[in-house]
């Protein structure tokens, strides 16, 4: 079991260590093309025109395909999340977005291994190969 000066310190690298990640290009990037992105309007039109659409899927989802605008919804769910994604200023966001991700699993990874190879570090995405509707960047 650790004593109390052990947790200190631990405490105090863990914040050392999140400085350092705030402080990154990585960090700084996505909070620039986040800044962007709310101050597009169009974007931000965008992005509520899209969580509409994603409101009406999922209320649609809680019936699932017995629902009768279940394929509907979805479709034009999807069909939107694709546009919106390819809108230059959304796009950059969620690419920051996953660099930053990368970022956080790779440290997230090396503390884990140094501790235990069998630790398991979850990534970001709940059912990796699954594509899912997410709010715009951040949201």
């Amino acid at each position: 079991m650790m004593n109390t000066l052990d947790m200190t310190e631990i405490l105090l690298a863990a914040y050392r260590l999140a400085d350092q990640i705030n402080n990154s290009q990585e960090v700084q990037h996505y909070l620039e093309c986040k800044k962007r992105m709310e101050e597009d309007p169009e974007a931000q039109k965008m992005i509520r025109e899209f969580q509409k659409l994603k409101d009406r899927y999922e209320e649609a989802q809680r019936f699932g395909i017995f629902h009768p605008n279940y394929h509907e919804a979805k479709e034009a769910a999807l069909s939107y999340q694709k546009k919106l994604r390819q809108y230059p200023v959304v796009r950059d966001c969620f690419e920051a977005e996953e660099r930053l991700d990368q970022l956080l699993h790779a440290v997230s990874l090396t503390i884990a291994r140094s501790v235990s190879p069998s630790i398991k570090v979850p990534g970001n995405d709940p059912e990796p190969g699954v594509k899912k509707l997410r709010r715009a960047c951040g949201r």
